[in-house]
């Protein structure tokens, strides 16, 4: 396996996302939207259940779909199959379409285009309603998006296929798919997305706080600062409800030297100064070179 996460890593930065017919994790969202459209359960027990169910057979069919390509790989690839499991990774991670998405909303607003940033902070990287966001909280909530999903979509599929390789990531991917599209508070969701929701708080419990230690890292490269970073990941990590977001959120905010509010819901490193459009940049150059020393750390360790 080793060389295949920076593989991974600069196919995904160079080639972008495989056509949706290909991508296992359009799969793994019509896995999900079929079992969420076919649910009868109306009591709180038989809803968790399904929801339980559709979990678990998602892993199952995407770890055995792994574990076909990674027999397939060493069969037919010989000693380049370290190059062609790195290529069978890339779909299991996303810095490329999340680095994209960050620096368009940035450019709206260096534009002036304050409603264009609303919008494509809202089609891209949050779920809340951004109608009535200032400049400062659109990209505040940017910078925030970035910063979370620096774990979500490079640091934890990463760890998860150093330890359980192609398999592994892929089990991580399906578990954080249910999760992005099952895990809310709603009346509908609330039992039959808790197992996909827990499931992600465990699985991406330490990969949480290793993104927050590469963002301390790598922070001072791209003009931030290291302590500034340990010290708002230590003080505010728990102010999320999130159990893991917290601590690459807490982390990005110390390392740039700005505030991330969330309404009444949490303040990050309150003593900072409001986030400017110029913070979403540096952002995402602090995330690029963390997912760089992720890979190279799984391929070294």
């Amino acid at each position: 396996m080793r060389g295949a996460a920076l593989i991974a890593l600069l196919a995904d930065l160079t080639a972008g996302e495989p056509p949706e017919r290909f991508h296992p994790t359009i799969w793994m969202g019509r896995w999900i939207s079929g079992g969420r459209a076919r649910r009868r359960s109306q009591s709180a027990a038989a809803s968790f259940g399904e929801g339980t169910a559709l979990l678990a057979g998602g892993i199952a069919i995407s770890v055995a779909l792994a574990m076909a390509v990674d027999v397939a790989v060493g069969v037919a690839f010989g000693g380049f199959a370290g190059v062609a499991r790195g290529v069978a990774l890339k779909p299991a991670l996303s810095l490329r379409p999340l680095l994209e998405a960050g620096r368009a909303v940035q450019s709206a607003l260096e534009r002036g285009q304050l409603d264009d940033a609303r919008r494509l902070l809202a089609r891209h990287l949050v779920s809340r309603d951004t109608s009535a966001l200032s400049a400062a909280e659109v990209a505040g909530a940017a910078i925030e998006s970035v910063a979370e999903n620096l774990n979500d979509s490079v640091v934890a599929p990463l760890l998860a296929f150093r330890v359980g390789g192609l398999a592994g990531a892929y089990a991580f991917r399906m578990i954080n798919t249910a999760d992005a599209m099952l895990g809310y508070r709603t009346p509908e969701l609330e039992w039959f997305g808790k197992a996909a929701a827990r499931t992600d708080d465990l699985a991406a419990f330490i990969p949480a706080r290793v993104a927050a230690l590469l963002i301390c890292c790598t922070a001072p490269v791209a003009g931030g600062a290291a302590g500034r970073a340990a010290a708002a990941a230590l003080r505010d990590a728990t102010k999320t409800a999130s159990p893991n977001a917290g601590w690459p959120m807490a982390a990005m905010a110390g390392a740039l030297g700005v505030r991330l509010t969330k309404g009444s819901h949490y303040e990050l490193n309150a003593d900072g100064r409001d986030p400017a459009a110029a913070d979403i940049g540096r952002s995402c150059r602090i995330v690029a070179l963390s997912a760089v020393l992720a890979a190279a750390l799984v391929d070294l360790v």
